[in-house]
């Protein structure tokens, strides 16, 4: 199970920005997202790691990989998160 510890922040904004926008190169994600490119090659890391991401060659130009955000995982471990919530607020009345 994932923790938030996991994934740094600039691994969410990298994720949240490929969710948006759609699939991307690590150096146009970098440049869109103002991020450096050497956190943004550690952020897709983390997320492929946590398969949130997925890695799909580009066909105009074989020699850059796009990144892909998996928005069915995302929702998985958003549905997840709400219903942990929900169990501490249910356990935080009871003490």
């Amino acid at each position: 199970m994932m923790t938030p510890n996991d994934l740094p922040k600039s691994a969410l904004l990298i994720l949240d920005h490929l969710a948006i926008h759609g699939p991307m190169a690590p150096r146009d994600l970098s440049r869109e997202s103002k991020i450096p490119l050497r956190t943004v090659t550690f952020a897709l890391q983390k997320l492929i790691r946590q398969k949130l991401l997925r890695k799909v060659p580009n066909l105009m130009d074989m020699r850059k990989q796009v990144y892909h955000a998996d928005i069915e995982r995302i929702h998985e471990l958003q549905n997840e998160i709400e219903r942990l919530r929900a169990l501490v607020g249910v356990s935080l009345r009871v003490i």
